[in-house]
C-alpha cells in the first residue's frame, strides 16, 4: 500500500509539472511573458543596492531576477512550473510530520491548485509565489529539529527572518487569495504584445476572432494601416465608432489601454503623445519600471533628436541580460545604416512648430504631421478613415484631395458627397476615378443594403437611420 501511495504521489508531481508547464507554454504564454515587461533587471552593484533594500529585499531581487526570463514562453512557463511544483511538494513533506500519506498528499494537491489559480490572476506577480515557497521552506527548514521547543524556537527565529527577507506572501493589489485563467484576455494581451513587436500579420490573425473589442479593432485597424490597405479592409467588421482607431491617452485608463494607445501614435509619428503614453504607463506599473516603456522612451528621444536623454535610457537597458545587444546598436556612433535610416524615416515626421498636443483631439494632430511631410501614409489613413467613421464628409473631400489613395470605402464616400451636392457629373467622376462598376454597386446597395455590409455606404445610412430613429 505505501508502494502504491509513493508512486501516486510521484505520478502527480509529475502530472502538476508538466500541466503547469504545457498550461502556461500553449495557452497562457503572453500572459506571463507580459510580466518581463513591468521589470528591468540591471546588473548594476549601485542599481541593485538601492533597489533591493528594506523590508522583502530578497523576495523583490529574486523575483525581478527570474522575470527577466520571463521574455521567453519556455523559460517563464519552466520557472512558473517549478514553483508551483516545489510549493506542492514542500506541503507534502510539512505534512508528513503531522499527517499520513494519502491526507499529505491531498492537503499538498489543494496547495497546488490554489498556487496555480493565483498564478493565472491578471496582473499577478510570481513573486508572491515565489515568497510562499520560500516561507514553505523555512518552515520545513524548522520541523526539522527533533524536540519540540528547538522546532518552535527555530520556526520564530526563521519566520521573522524570512518577514525581512522575503516580505509578504500577500499583496491586497497584486497578489490575490484567488484567481482564474481568463484565456480571451490572454488574447487581448497577445495582441498587444505582437502590436508592440510591429507582428501585423500576427496582430490581424489574432484579432479576429475578437474584433467586437475596442482593442481588439484598435489593433486590426492599426495593422492595416501599417500595410497600406485600411480603405479596403475598414469596414470587413462591425466598427464600433471612432474610440476603436486611436485610443487616447489618459490618466483616467487602465495601464493596458494607455500602453496600447501609444503604439499607434508612435507609428503615426507623434513622439509626444508616444511618451506621454509611456512615461504614464511606467508610473503605473505594478514596480513602476518595465523594460518595455524604457525600450519605447529611448526610441522616442533618439527620433526627437534627445540625445543625452536616449542615451540616459540606452546605458540603463544596455545593465541588462537581454536588451544589452539591442542598446549597444542603438547608441548613437554605433548605429548601422539601417538603424540611421529608420530613424532618419521617422524624424521626418516630426512637428515643426508648437501645438496643442491632446489625444482626445487627434485630427489637428493628424493635420499637423500631414503638414511637415506630406508623405507620412500612415498618418494621412488616419486622418480619412478619421473624417468618415466621423460621418464629416465635408473635411474628408478636403483632406482626400490633397493627395488622392486608393481604397473602395473612399470612393464611396465620395459618391455620397456628390450625390448631397448634386455633383454627380462625369467630369467629377473622372476627377476622383469613381467607374461605372463603383456606381453600379451604388444602385444594387440601395436594392439590398444588407449584401453590402463592408462599405461605407452601410456605415453611414445605419447611422442616419438610427438618428432618425431617435425621438
Amino acid at each position: 500500500m505505501k508502494g502504491i501511495i509513493s508512486r501516486i504521489g510521484l505520478i502527480a508531481t509529475a502530472l502538476a509539472f508538466f500541466g503547469a508547464w504545457g498550461f502556461f507554454l500553449f495557452a497562457y504564454p503572453y500572459h506571463l511573458t507580459r510580466r518581463e515587461q513591468f521589470t528591468l533587471f540591471l546588473f548594476d552593484w549601485e542599481s541593485i543596492r538601492q533597489t533591493y533594500r528594506g523590508f522583502g529585499w530578497l523576495g523583490s531581487f529574486l523575483s525581478d531576477f527570474l522575470e527577466q526570463f520571463f521574455r521567453f514562453p519556455l523559460a517563464a512557463s519552466l520557472i512558473v512550473a517549478l514553483l508551483l511544483t516545489g510549493i506542492g511538494v514542500t506541503v507534502y513533506r510539512i505534512c508528513r510530520h503531522f499527517l499520513g500519506k494519502g491526507a499529505s498528499l491531498t492537503v499538498a494537491t489543494l496547495f497546488f491548485a490554489w498556487s496555480f489559480m493565483r498564478e493565472t490572476g491578471n496582473l499577478y506577480l510570481t513573486r508572491y509565489t515565489l515568497v510562499m515557497l520560500g516561507y514553505l521552506l523555512l518552515v520545513l527548514l524548522a520541523l526539522r529539529f527533533r524536540k519540540v521547543w528547538a522546532k518552535a524556537l527555530s520556526a520564530v527565529l526563521l519566520l521573522g527572518l524570512g518577514a525581512w527577507a522575503l516580505g509578504s506572501p500577500y499583496h491586497q493589489s497584486y497578489g490575490k487569495l484567488w484567481g482564474t485563467p481568463r484565456l480571451n484576455y490572454e488574447r487581448v494581451i497577445a495582441l498587444d504584445l505582437e502590436t508592440a513587436r510591429e507582428n501585423w500579420d500576427k496582430v490581424l490573425q489574432l484579432s479576429k476572432k475578437d474584433l467586437y473589442m475596442v482593442e481588439a479593432s484598435y489593433c486590426y485597424n492599426l495593422a492595416h494601416v501599417m500595410k497600406g490597405d485600411l480603405g479596403q479592409m475598414l469596414f470587413n467588421h462591425s466598427q464600433a465608432d471612432v474610440t476603436s482607431f486611436l485610443l487616447p491617452v489618459d490618466t483616467e485608463n487602465s495601464l493596458f489601454t494607455n500602453t496600447l494607445a501609444g503604439e499607434a501614435w508612435f507609428q503615426v509619428g507623434d513622439m509626444t503623445i508616444a511618451e506621454q503614453s509611456a512615461i504614464t504607463s511606467l508610473q503605473a506599473s505594478p514596480k513602476h519600471t518595465g523594460a518595455r516603456y524604457i525600450q519605447r522612451l529611448a526610441r522616442v528621444n533618439l527620433i526627437s533628436g534627445e540625445t543625452a536623454a536616449a542615451q540616459k535610457y540606452l546605458n540603463m537597458l544596455g545593465k541588462s541580460l537581454f536588451y544589452r545587444k539591442w542598446a549597444l546598436g542603438m547608441m548613437p556612433g554605433n548605429q548601422d545604416e539601417a538603424t540611421r535610416a529608420q530613424l532618419a524615416a521617422a524624424h521626418a515626421n516630426l512637428a515643426r512648430k508648437d501645438i496643442v498636443h491632446h489625444s482626445n483631439y487627434p485630427r489637428q494632430v493628424l493635420l499637423n504631421l500631414l503638414e511637415v511631410n506630406p508623405d507620412n501614409n500612415p498618418a494621412r489613413i488616419y486622418l480619412l478613415c478619421f473624417d468618415l467613421m466621423n460621418y464629416d464628409l465635408d473635411s474628408f473631400m478636403e483632406d482626400y484631395s490633397r493627395r488622392m489613395l486608393d481604397g473602395h470605402i473612399y470612393k464611396e464616400a465620395i459618391l455620397i458627397w456628390l450625390s448631397q451636392n448634386n455633383a454627380v457629373t462625369e467630369q467629377n467622376l473622372a476627377k476622383y476615378g469613381i467607374d461605372k462598376n463603383t456606381q453600379d454597386r451604388m444602385g444594387r446597395f440601395f436594392r439590398n443594403p444588407d449584401l453590402y455590409r463592408s462599405t461605407y455606404w452601410y456605415y453611414y445610412m445605419d447611422a442616419l437611420y438610427r438618428a432618425n430613429e431617435q425621438p
